[in-house]
């Protein structure tokens, strides 16, 4: 535990921890904070119980605390009330609050890096073009797994769902949510692929 990168997680763990206290000290809807934020209880242990045998490349590592920003913040106010959302409704001219779907590029952005962190490591795929459309395949299946939770919300709180599936009255937010999950995906490949790369290729366990 007495490598830089080391104290930094523990540094950006321990901001995780504070964050999501903070989110749920007075949250606008107790059900849909725990909800929201259940992601995040789950992969900060799961992360530190593999760190050892498993670690991550610090680009996925920040990219999952970045995530975890957005859930607990979501969380905290309800994606179609998050003050931020506002801002950038009223910058942009927007007919809702947009918040929900800079949720939803980043649940394309993250698991896209995971997944091609995954496949690469384990040599499972040759060809970057294979490998490209596969990652996006993963995305888009996270994407409907996650519209699937939501759906399963909405028939088992009725009316109490409104608030965790952020649709605002979109008739077409499944859609559009599967869309910004697409558009994250994407970005992370076009973006990041080089850097990956060359941060998987240095990656030694500690």
């Amino acid at each position: 535990m007495s490598s830089p990168r080391t104290k930094w997680l523990v540094v950006a763990s321990v901001a995780v921890l504070a964050l999501l206290l903070l989110s749920g000290w007075q949250p606008h809807d107790r059900a849909t904070w725990l909800m929201e934020v259940a992601p995040v209880m789950v992969a900060v242990p799961v992360l530190w119980l593999t760190y050892r045998r498993y670690p991550l490349t610090t680009l996925l590592y920040a990219c999952i605390f970045a995530h975890a920003c957005v859930l607990m913040l979501g969380g905290a106010y309800t994606y179609a009330r998050v003050p931020l959302g506002f801002t950038i409704q009223e910058w942009l001219d927007l007919g809702r609050n947009p918040y929900d779907k800079i949720g939803h590029f980043m649940q394309g952005f993250v698991p896209a890096l995971a997944a091609r962190e995954i496949l690469v490591r384990g040599g499972y795929i040759r060809g970057r073009r294979m490998l490209a459309f596969l990652v996006i395949c993963i995305v888009l299946a996270v994407s409907a797994t996650y519209e699937f939770v939501e759906w399963g919300a909405a028939l088992a709180l009725g009316q109490g769902a409104e608030a965790f599936l952020g649709t605002q009255g979109d008739v077409w937010d499944t859609q559009s949510d599967m869309f910004f999950a697409l558009l994250g995906g994407l970005a992370a490949l076009a973006l990041f692929a080089g850097l990956h790369d060359r941060q998987i290729e240095t990656l030694d366990p500690e």
